[in-house]
């Protein structure tokens, strides 16, 4: 595999860290696949980790995430509680359009999922918490990068339609700080056969409202 940062046991651990996540429980033979990485290799890291508590093993002996990530994964989220203050306003805008809602913030040239709640529809679309995506596609990415388009300048929302997955539509409004910075992005997405072609004309007020509603509360707790 190519290194990421130039430290290559780092992005190996991360990678296979990724594959359990993904996959779940892996025998080694199994977790060796999935991360294409050589037999000895894939043991060495996976015990290395296992020490750290970031790997553990289920009852059949099987590689698995460990307990410690978890404690990780809530300082993580104490440190920034967006989040968290967020997710009343993104139930209320999932109930309100019965579509699935996402909460994305920028890191670095990619934009990450902070917050995925799911439409109750059978058929819809998933975003994962966690799922690092572009920035230059998707209404979301859009919005982190701040571009400017008529559709953001006269009605505070951007949309898209099959940008980055076919048969996928979504409308994305910026959160923004009280010095007008772009913290995040409130989006709602889902198949065409609802959203439309025209995802902004259905639901871009609500979008536009929540995102609003969000900033307020963050500028209350600040």
């Amino acid at each position: 595999m190519d290194s990421v940062s130039g430290v290559g046991v780092l992005d190996k651990a991360v990678h296979m860290l990724g594959a359990l996540r993904r996959e779940g429980s892996l025998g080694l033979a199994d977790l060796q696949r999935a991360t294409g990485l050589p037999r000895a290799t894939a043991h060495r890291l996976a015990v290395a980790l296992e020490e750290h508590g970031l790997v553990r093993r289920d009852g059949n002996g099987r590689f698995c995430l460990g307990f410690e990530l978890i404690a990780l994964g809530h300082a993580a989220a104490e440190s920034f509680p967006i989040g968290e203050l967020a997710r009343p306003v993104l139930v209320a805008l999932r109930d309100s359009t019965g579509e699935s809602v996402q909460l994305f913030v920028r890191e670095g040239d990619e934009r990450r999922c902070v917050v995925s709640l799911q439409s109750p529809h059978g058929l819809r679309w998933i975003v994962p918490e966690g799922a690092r995506l572009p920035l230059d596609a998707g209404s979301a990415g859009r919005v982190l990068l701040a571009r400017s388009t008529s559709d953001w300048v006269e009605s505070d929302w951007v949309e898209s339609v099959e940008e980055r997955e076919p048969g996928v539509a979504s409308v994305s409004s910026a959160v923004r700080g009280r010095d007008g910075a772009v913290l995040a992005a409130v989006s709602v997405s889902g198949p065409i056969e609802r959203l439309t072609r025209g995802p902004g004309k259905r639901f871009g007020r609500a979008v536009a409202d929540a995102a609003d509603t969000l900033a307020k509360t963050l500028a209350a707790t600040a």
